[in-house]
């Protein structure tokens, strides 16, 4: 996707990513084991079943599930927003530490998510939203202090996404489209090594989506790690090399795309037939 300046994503500042030689030393971006997730105590029901997942650093991942899966419980336990039960057998690791200060496991964790989408709709400016990532914040409060280097980083990453024109807008007189875009640019402020995008389609009309999955692939293709989070099959790009289907706060099936995206495998998923058609890498259901 090019910006203003006829660059790409891609030809921002390289990336604090390794090489894919060395992948192979570099601790799993997530290890869970044995997790066990209650949201709802009174309906002893959890919403993570003793899940245990691995994923590695630099990888280009799809969460697939219905809604009430557990995935959005999944993506909060990585960030710490939920916990698991404390039991012997558990452990949740991400890249390779069981303890973090949150604010700077953030530095390392892009999100993109509904939540956030939330938090940062107010008066917000698109510039005030992308510098407020070097704060793990949604906005620019009084006990920041943000310094030339940052609005010069913001600005670039606005520049290049595109969106250069949002600056200072408002993020409450953006549409949703628009607003997403420059939570990408704001979750890039740290170039961190992987990006998670939690139902990153909800409320976009075709146009926006087509620009987000542009945007996503981009990033992949510049060395990012993707996590996509989704119940829409038609949000998994090209990029995406492995598919960890969801139901009921289990995992169901994890393995490469082509061999998960199959008809009777996302039938079973969300309990209809469907038939899986793919064109150009893109997978549709009819």
């Amino acid at each position: 996707m090019a910006g203003g300046d006829g660059k790409s994503i891609a030809h921002r500042r390289e990336p604090c990513i390794p090489a894919p030689d060395t992948l192979q030393h570099v601790p799993p971006l997530i290890a869970l084991d044995h997790v066990t997730v209650l949201r709802d105590a009174e309906s002893g029901r959890p919403a993570l079943d003793d899940v245990s997942l691995s994923i590695g650093a630099g990888e280009h991942v799809c969460i697939l599930g219905p809604n009430g899966c557990g995935k959005s419980t999944l993506i909060k336990t990585i960030t710490r927003e939920c916990y698991p039960l404390a039991r012997p057998e558990t452990s949740v690791r991400i890249l390779g530490r069981d303890r973090w200060n949150v604010f700077e496991l953030r530095s390392h964790l892009g999100i993109v998510s509904p939540d956030l989408l939330a938090a940062c709709s107010t008066d917000a400016t698109g510039l005030d939203v992308v510098i407020s990532g070097f704060f793990s914040s949604t906005r620019i409060f009084p006990n920041h202090a943000p310094d030339r280097s940052h609005v010069d980083r913001a600005g670039e990453l606005l520049e290049r996404s595109g969106i250069a024109h949002l600056r200072d807008r408002p993020v409450a007189h953006m549409s949703s489209g628009e607003a997403k875009r420059v939570l990408i640019a704001r979750a890039l402020v740290h170039e961190p090594t992987s990006l998670l995008f939690d139902e990153p389609g909800n409320a976009l009309d075709v146009a926006a989506q087509h620009r987000l999955r542009d945007m996503m692939s981009e990033l992949a293709r510049a060395g990012v790690g993707i996590v996509l989070v989704t119940h829409h099959v038609s949000e998994i790009i090209p990029e995406i090399e492995r598919v960890v289907l969801m139901r009921e706060g289990r995992i169901v099936g994890d393995g490469p795309t082509a061999d998960i995206l199959t008809s009777a495998n996302l039938s079973a998923l969300f309990g209809v037939e469907v038939e899986v058609d793919r064109r150009d890498g893109v997978y549709r259901l009819r």
